[in-house]
C-alpha cells in the first residue's frame, strides 16, 4: 500500500490539473462561442452603418467640397415616386427608383412563379420518391447548378435566351423581365430544392407512416402530411430564393436589358435596384449627389431584406400559434 500511494497521489494530481484546466478554457471556449454568435450582429450593423452613412449627405445636403452645379439636395418625394433616374443631365439630375423598384420586384416575382412550383417540386422527388444512385445524382447536379456563377448564367440569358425569346414572341429583343426571369428562378431553384429537401426529411416517418395507415397514397400524403409539418422549413426555403431574386446582380445586369422605363408586361426591358449601383458605382465622382444617391438605394435593398424577413418571421409565429390552438 505505502509503494501505490505515490502514485495515487500523482494521480490526484494529474486529475486537479486537468480539471484546472477545464475550469480555465471553458469560459473562454463560451466566450469564443458568443463572439461567434453576436459577429455576425455585428457585421451586418457595421454594413448598414456604412451604407447609410454613405448615403445621410443626400438627404441632409451635400458635403463641402461636392461639385458645384448638382442639387444639393434629394427631394425624397420624387426619389420614391418618380421613374425617371437621369442622374447624369446637365441641366437638372432626376433621381428616381419607382421604375427601378418596378423592374426589380417585377423580375423577383416571376421567378418565384417559376421558381417555387419547380423547387418543391423537386425536393418532393428527391425526398420522397427518388431512391438509390438517381437520388445522388440528382443532388449532385442541383449542387452544381448551385456553384455555376452569376455571369454564367447572364451568359446563357443573353447568347441563349435572348434570341430564343426574339424567335418565339416577335420581339425586337429578347431581354426583358421574362429573360431574367427565366435565368433567375433556374439560379434560385437549387436554393429552394436543398431547403426544403432539408425539411421535408426532418418530418419524422412516423407521419408518414400515419398517413399511408389512413389510407393516403403518395401524393396525398405529400401535400396533406408532409407539406403542413414542413411549412416553416418550406418557407424558408422560398424567402431565400426571393432573397436570391431581390441581391442578384450581375445576371439580370446582362439579362434585363438595362433600361429605365415602367413595364407593361413581361416583354418590356427594365433595370433593377442592384444592376444600377452595379453600372454606375464606379462612375460616379464621390461626394456627388450621384454616388450618395446609390447609397440610398442600398440603404433600400436593406430594407426590402428586412421586410422580407418581418413578414416571414410574423407568418411563422401565426402558424406555429395556429397549430397550438
Amino acid at each position: 500500500m505505502s509503494e501505490s500511494s505515490p502514485t495515487a497521489g500523482q494521480g490526484f494530481s494529474l486529475r486537479r490539473g486537468i480539471e484546472k484546466v477545464i475550469d480555465f478554457t471553458e469560459p473562454a471556449v463560451v466566450g469564443l462561442i458568443h463572439l461567434c454568435g453576436w459577429s455576425a450582429i455585428i457585421f451586418v450593423m457595421a454594413i448598414f452603418f456604412f451604407v447609410f452613412k454613405e448615403s445621410l449627405p443626400a438627404i441632409t445636403g451635400l458635403e463641402e467640397g461636392a461639385i458645384q452645379g448638382e442639387v444639393e439636395q434629394l427631394d425624397l418625394v420624387e426619389f420614391t415616386t418618380s421613374p425617371k433616374w437621369i442622374p447624369e443631365s446637365a441641366k437638372k439630375p432626376t433621381f428616381g427608383i419607382l421604375a427601378l423598384m418596378v423592374g426589380t420586384l417585377s423580375v423577383t416575382i416571376l421567378s418565384m412563379v417559376i421558381a417555387v412550383p419547380l423547387g418543391l417540386g423537386a425536393a418532393v422527388y428527391v425526398s420522397e420518391f427518388a431512391r438509390g444512385k438517381p437520388r445522388e445524382i440528382l443532388k449532385i447536379l442541383i449542387e452544381l447548378l448551385a456553384a455555376i456563377p452569376s455571369v454564367v448564367w447572364g451568359f446563357i440569358g443573353l447568347v441563349v435566351l435572348n434570341p430564343m425569346l426574339v424567335d418565339m414572341t416577335g420581339e425586337p429583343v429578347g431581354l426583358n423581365i421574362l429573360n431574367a426571369g427565366i435565368v433567375l428562378a433556374l439560379m434560385s431553384v437549387p436554393i429552394i430544392v436543398s431547403v426544403s429537401e432539408d425539411a421535408l426529411r426532418a418530418v419524422p416517418d412516423s407521419f408518414r407512416e400515419a398517413g399511408i395507415a389512413l389510407g393516403a397514397n403518395r401524393w396525398e400524403m405529400v401535400y396533406k402530411v408532409l407539406f403542413p409539418a414542413a411549412k416553416n422549413g418550406l418557407l424558408a426555403a422560398v424567402l431565400l430564393g426571393i432573397g436570391r431574386g431581390i441581391g442578384e446582380t450581375m445576371a439580370v445586369l446582362m439579362c434585363t436589358g438595362h433600361s429605365v422605363m415602367m413595364p407593361t408586361s413581361i416583354f418590356d426591358p427594365v433595370r433593377t435596384l442592384t444592376a444600377t449601383i452595379a453600372a454606375e458605382l464606379g462612375e460616379a465622382v464621390r461626394g456627388d449627389m450621384h454616388y450618395h444617391t446609390l447609397f440610398l438605394i442600398g440603404v433600400v435593398l436593406f430594407v426590402f431584406a428586412f421586410i422580407i424577413n418581418l413578414t416571414a418571421d410574423l407568418i411563422v409565429k401565426g402558424i406555429k400559434v395556429q397549430g397550438n390552438e
